[in-house]
């Protein structure tokens, strides 16, 4: 039985069409608004605030904490310093990718480490021999996503502090309505934004100061509609979406490497040996891997011409359509795409894929599957650089 986060006492009355979704056991909004293109336009214009408290979040203490993080994950785990965040894959010892997430060092012996999926067990099955302790922190930690241009502005006023100097990337403690939170330059938005860690018992008072003081900013409440939309412009996977875990694979189809979702850049060969370094050695050394991820552009004309074989006027959901259709090249299928949907921003047709390597470069012509009415045909599809969208504010 679903129940509601922490701030579900503040979310529930703003929900005015009753759209939830099942998250980790928790409600979730998908949209707050008759439609989610204006708490897109919050995140893209403004400020938005977004309910991530489903996240599974651990906290690993102890002399050995480091050496536990630098064990499971692909990144230098060694090279994480104080205050510093890392985000990345973790792997099974086939070298195929379990999930992926962030990992803040909050302390010399201290970790939070954040998920899509429960990581508890394997987390614990790591940790033999090491003096380290793994706390599920899942329900007694809040999290919430402030993002958006003006974020960095609602951040400053909610706390009476500057956020100037918190790069991308790194996190510190705060207080805001005299709540004790910890603030990370994360997001899954692609802009300007953080990500707040509060003790569930202060997420309302948290909650109330953020959006009190964001009204000048025209602050609102984002679902996972929007988020879904911000994700995809962002080029950034999601699991059980883009890519399966390697604990929920029924075939060898279904199992990813990073090298095979666009992670290779966060696995190193340059540090101690950790699970899966074995089988990602030999998948570089035996070429690399039999699919990449790439960003597709639709071309719209071959949209528009599927609808018109019906008599119908063009038409893209404004949700991403997260089911999975054929990408083809040649008049065979080399891949399929993951995620696609429209870009308000962009005002384009965008999908991202995993097809053969051959078919990976920029401007590669393929084909995607489209089907009006039941009835398939195909539109042309062009391979472009990820992100889609990179802001550099993102990183100011």
């Amino acid at each position: 039985m679903s129940v509601g986060t922490p701030f579900h006492t503040r979310t529930a009355s703003l929900n005015r069409k009753m759209q939830w979704r099942e998250w980790s056991g928790f409600w979730a909004s998908s949209a707050y608004a008759d439609s989610h293109d204006i708490e897109y336009n919050a995140i893209r214009e403004a400020a938005a605030v977004i309910d991530v408290s489903p996240l599974f979040k651990y906290r690993v203490t102890g002399p050995d904490a480091l050496a536990l993080v630098d064990r499971v994950i692909t990144r230098d785990g060694t090279k994480l310093g104080v205050g510093h965040v890392y985000y990345t894959p973790w792997c099974d010892e086939h070298g195929k990718v379990i999930d992926d997430g962030t990992v803040h060092r909050v302390g010399e012996e201290e970790i939070r480490w954040t998920a899509a999926d429960p990581q508890y067990r394997w987390l614990t099955r790591n940790a033999a021999g090491l003096d380290v302790r793994v706390e599920d922190e899942s329900e007694s930690v809040a999290a919430l996503a402030l993002q958006g241009p003006y974020s960095r502005a609602v951040l400053e006023a909610a706390t009476g502090e500057s956020w100037a100097d918190l790069r991308y990337f790194r996190r510190r403690a705060a207080t805001i309505a005299g709540v004790a939170v910890d603030v990370s330059r994360t997001g899954y938005t692609g802009d300007l934004g953080y990500e707040l860690w509060i003790p569930a018992e202060g997420a309302e008072a948290v909650w109330d100061r953020l959006v009190g003081v964001g009204r000048a900013w025209a602050i609102r409440p984002a679902g996972m509609l929007a988020l879904d939309v911000a994700r995809l412009e962002a080029g950034l996977v999601m699991l059980e979406v883009d890519y399966t875990s390697a604990r929920h694979a029924m075939s060898p189809d279904q199992n990813y490497s990073p090298f095979e979702i666009g992670l290779g850049r966060l696995v190193s060969f340059d540090k101690g040996d950790y699970v899966g370094r074995r089988a990602l050695q030999a998948e570089v050394a035996a070429g690399g891997p039999r699919r990449r991820l790439v960003g597709l552009q639709l071309d719209w004309h071959g949209i528009e011409a599927r609808f018109d074989e019906q008599g119908l006027p063009p038409a893209i959901p404004p949700a991403v359509d997260r089911s999975p259709v054929p990408v083809f090249a040649e008049g065979r299928q080399v891949g399929r795409a993951t995620s696609h949907g429209w870009s308000p921003i962009l005002k384009q047709a965008l999908a991202l894929a995993t097809v053969d390597p051959r078919h990976e470069r920029v401007g590669t012509g393929l084909q995607v599957e489209w089907t009006v009415e039941g009835r398939r045909g195909r539109v042309g599809a062009t391979v472009v650089s990820l992100p889609f969208l990179d802001l550099e504010r993102k990183r100011a």
